[in-house]
């Protein structure tokens, strides 16, 4: 038991001091060096069903997330990362039925139509990526009374996604 301590504790200072290094992000942001800047566009939410907080949660959220866990600086347009879009489906639909055919959950879905475009990299840009994302609620309370929780921890989810699929190479 000894000798695995001695070998590991050898070993870890055999790697640091001949300098090697491991370069990660906790993060897991991949963004490449000559990116500086980022521009979020309001998305209009121009899906059949409208939540007035919708929008706004969603563009928000999009910039806060550059902004804490990148290096980014944020413009008004044309970044570097720039991303544009707009909200295509806002739904609520039964999710879960008893046996005597009562709904038992109801679901909120959320898609959102996005455009990244990666001006240091332009083959890592995309257009037209749907992303969606949803939350189910208990079917004895009305979507008004549930929306306000609702919609943030949706758009969390559909935020983190597009982080991933703009600024990581997962």
């Amino acid at each position: 038991m000894k000798i695995r301590i001695i070998m590991v504790t050898l070993c870890a200072l055999f790697l640091t001091g001949c300098g090697v290094a491991i370069k990660y992000s906790l993060s897991g942001a991949s963004i490449p060096p000559a990116a500086k800047t980022f521009s979020v566009a309001y998305f209009p939410n121009n899906a059949t069903m409208v939540s007035p907080i919708l929008s706004t949660t969603l563009t928000e959220a999009l910039v806060d997330m550059f902004t804490r866990r990148t290096r980014l600086t944020q413009v008004e347009e044309g970044g570097d990362f720039a991303f544009e879009g707009e909200i295509v489906n806002y739904t609520s639909t039964t999710a879960s039925v008893s046996s005597d055919d009562f709904a038992l959950l109801n679901r909120l879905t959320i898609t959102v139509r996005v455009r990244f475009t990666n001006a240091v990299d332009e083959k890592a840009s995309w257009q037209n990526k749907t992303f969606t994302a949803y939350e189910d609620y208990e079917s004895t309370k009305l979507l008004t009374e549930v929306e306000g929780t609702l919609i943030p921890q949706i758009v969390d989810k559909l935020v983190t996604d597009i982080f991933q699929a703009s600024a990581s190479n997962w």
